[in-house]
């Protein structure tokens, strides 16, 4: 699956958001206007203009409807939230080439609200991986204590968490642990 720059960028956007949604005993990661503007910042999210509560309200609703896409059993559960969240959102698709990248396209409405902006072009990132018969690459971590999302992009499909150098090790050196203590024991 070819996978264009603009695409890359609404699909690390879009794991991201869903990441800042607290989980047990976390934070919200969107706690505050200041917080969602560092996240724009972050995501060199373009044509936004000053954010507001009504902002964040709304980011905070389009992000719980994302996680509902990671949760989503299977691709045609995934596009019926996919086709809602784009719908809601305005999409406008048009060519642009701005900030020295190449001809890309936009789905927000030019003036789109952040939270129209991020449902129209992260939506429709993940829109092209139901068409190509990816759902599946859209996942969350293995790891027992923790539900993070990520879109695996290995070549076999295999990736089974958010990081392999956090959960991935840490329940590698658990079994390690474990499969030691019962061959002393």
């Amino acid at each position: 699956m070819l996978i264009t720059h603009d695409t890359r960028c609404a699909l690390d956007t879009v794991v991201d958001l869903v990441n800042t949604a607290p989980e047990d005993d976390t934070t919200d990661g969107l706690a505050s206007i200041a917080a969602l503007n560092d996240f724009v910042r972050a995501h060199q999210v373009s044509d936004v203009g000053t954010l507001s509560e009504l902002d964040l309200s709304a980011v905070r609703r389009i992000r719980g409807r994302f996680a509902s896409i990671f949760a989503a059993p299977d691709a045609r559960a995934s596009a019926v939230l996919i086709n809602e969240l784009v719908a809601a959102a305005g999409t406008t698709p048009r060519l642009t080439d701005h900030d020295g990248y190449d001809w890309h396209v936009h789905y927000f409405a030019p003036g789109a609200s952040i939270a129209d902006h991020l449902a129209a072009d992260c939506g429709m990132a993940l829109a092209f991986f139901v068409v190509a018969g990816e759902q599946e690459r859209l996942r969350r971590c293995e790891a027992p204590d923790c539900r993070r999302a990520f879109v695996d992009l290995s070549r076999n499909r295999s990736r089974r968490y958010c990081d392999s150098r956090t959960c991935g090790n840490r329940l590698h050196v658990a079994a390690y642990r474990a499969r030691r203590k019962e061959a002393a024991g």
